[in-house]
């Protein structure tokens, strides 16, 4: 663990009490009997806040937080500390409306300044939490931990001006310029090799032709899944022809797919195991729970096709096995497996959740780039059957959004901070009407009549989406019509939520599975992520 990362931890252990004031500034005494009471209900529900914050049960802290605020509406900690349980569910708006409002009632309580710019950064918005750093700093010239933030926010910011001047002169993306067949396989090597054996010089020229979409044996890929189960990864030089491959691949795809439920069931000798395509949500990085969900339903195969709806990356430490394995079964079979972009299948997201600290642990800068290619290009949405809308986040809010204008989105590109693919990847439902600003921070939250309009619009009877865990896996809204689907059981080691998936067979009417998360190696959730990546732990 870096220092940064480690001061982030240690920052975490400690929540605000109330700061010892000078005599001018205690409360008035002469105040009712009735004020003190709500007082003391107050300090009292913050504390149990407190309690609920640091043992990891995050909405109901955010709930004691809200019913202290009740009884105390202004008061600084009580909302910084609630900002903070926001933060832990990455409810980012919510955590710098609450900062914000802790800093108009305490200008001098550094900590609303650091929850507002911990969640600034979350959103890739280094320089407005370089601001609010800069503050801590001056009420607190000595905290090492607030000058290590800054730190990170000032190399974000050069980072990011530098990737500006130099975008106009990147005209030619890796993926066409880099030989995957330049990178030696050491002697030391003991994975497995697509054509069983390790290829010869002459043979070499060949390579590529094995991860050429239906074309990569199935041996080499149960073999892979092996491999990683062993806590190894398959050679560089393999997974460079995988991603350029599978960029090649997805650069051709529409960003709408249409996706039939199969005619066949996965088990012929049982009649009773009917057609169905399987779909899952979030996996972020969980591998051992991805081969649970493997276990219970079956490997990937034509008859028993799956859909994963985003974000496989980040949070878990063992996403470059969970993206592996999904695109090592995607080119082995395009058939079997189908795969969404999600929010985190993003450069910022990657760099502060830890994607790009693995992959470069594990592999190097250049196929850190290549994964960037891939997930550029990923579909956004699905329509399954005819009848049932699949997406990472959720649905435009804007009215009159038609099937047409999704398959039209232009890829190859980071997310734009609004608009319809912002839409699709970052929006949540909302349980009354209309559309209001989202809770995370970015984009917009849709009610029930938003998703019925569009799904009449487009003849469609159903919206499935993920984005948020649920405590039993997935969650039922808007009169039937949007189900929530997350398939990262117990998330991030801490929440003690379950995973599902559902089933649609021919009728398309949802069929859950739920399941409880299985045992993992010894690493840590964002054990690679750096700087104040510790912070959205």
């Amino acid at each position: 663990m870096s220092k940064v990362a480690a001061a982030a931890d240690e920052e975490e252990e400690v929540f605000d009490q109330p700061e010892i004031r000078n005599v001018d500034d205690e409360p008035d005494l002469s105040a009712s009997e009735s004020k003190e009471m709500a007082e003391a209900a107050g300090l009292d529900l913050k504390d149990q806040g407190n309690a609920a914050l640091q043992s990891g049960h995050y909405t109901d802290a955010i709930h004691l937080y809200s019913t202290a605020l009740s009884h105390l509406p202004d008061n600084a900690i009580i909302l910084s500390n609630r900002a903070l349980a926001y933060i832990k569910v990455e409810n980012y708006g919510l955590a710098i409306q609450d900062a914000t409002h802790a800093i108009d009632a305490d200008p001098a309580y550094p900590k609303g300044y650091y929850r507002r710019g911990t969640a600034e950064f979350a959103l890739g918005r280094a320089k407005a939490a370089r601001k609010d750093f800069r503050n801590v700093c001056k009420l607190r010239p000595k905290d090492k931990d607030a000058r290590a933030r800054l730190a990170e926010c000032d190399k974000a910011v050069r980072e990011a001006a530098f990737a500006a001047a130099i975008l106009s002169d990147v005209s030619v993306p890796l993926s066409d310029t880099f030989k995957p067949e330049s990178i030696a396989i050491e002697k030391s090597y003991d994975g497995p090799h697509p054509n069983q054996q390790l290829l010869t010089l002459d043979e070499i020229e060949l390579e590529s032709s094995f991860f050429q979409p239906g074309k990569l044996p199935r041996d080499f890929v149960l073999a892979s899944l092996e491999h990683f189960k062993n806590q190894k990864v398959i050679h560089k030089r393999y997974v460079a022809h995988l991603l350029i491959s599978a960029k090649h691949y997805y650069e051709q795809m529409p960003s709408l797919l249409e996706i039939p439920i199969p005619k066949v069931g996965p088990d012929i000798n049982d009649p009773t195991v009917l057609p169905r395509l399987t779909v899952c949500g979030d996996t972020h990085g969980q591998f051992y729970d991805v081969l649970h969900i493997f276990e219970l339903n079956g490997l990937p195969s034509e008859n028993n096709p799956y859909l994963f709806n985003g974000d496989f990356v980040d949070r878990g430490s063992f996403s470059v096995e969970v993206i592996l394995t999904f695109l090592l079964f995607k080119m082995s079979n395009p058939q079997c497996i189908h795969l969404h972009r999600g929010n985190h299948e993003t450069k910022n997201m990657n760099k502060i959740y830890g994607f790009e600290g693995e992959v470069k642990a594990k592999y190097d800068d250049k196929i850190f780039d290549l994964f960037l290619e891939v997930f550029s290009y990923m579909p956004l949405a699905s329509v399954v059957g005819d009848k049932v809308f699949v997406t990472h986040g959720g649905l435009p809010t804007d009215p009159g959004v038609t099937l047409s204008d999704i398959r039209k989105i232009k890829r190859g590109c980071e997310p734009p901070n609004s608009g319809l693919m912002s839409d699709l990847l970052w929006a949540d439902p909302q349980p009354f009407p209309g559309k209001s600003p989202s809770k995370r921070g970015v984009g917009y939250s849709f009610g029930p009549d938003i998703t019925e309009s569009f799904l009449n619009l487009n003849d469609l009877q159903l919206l499935v989406r993920s984005h948020e865990v649920k405590d039993e896996g997935y969650l039922v809204e808007h009169g039937g019509k949007t189900i929530t689907v997350f398939s990262a059981p117990n998330y991030c080691d801490s929440m003690g939520n379950k995973g599902a998936f559902i089933h649609f067979e021919e009728n398309c009417e949802p069929k859950f599975t739920q399941y409880e998360a299985v045992p993992h190696p010894d690493v840590r959730p964002m054990a690679y992520a750096a700087g104040m990546g510790g912070l959205f732990m």
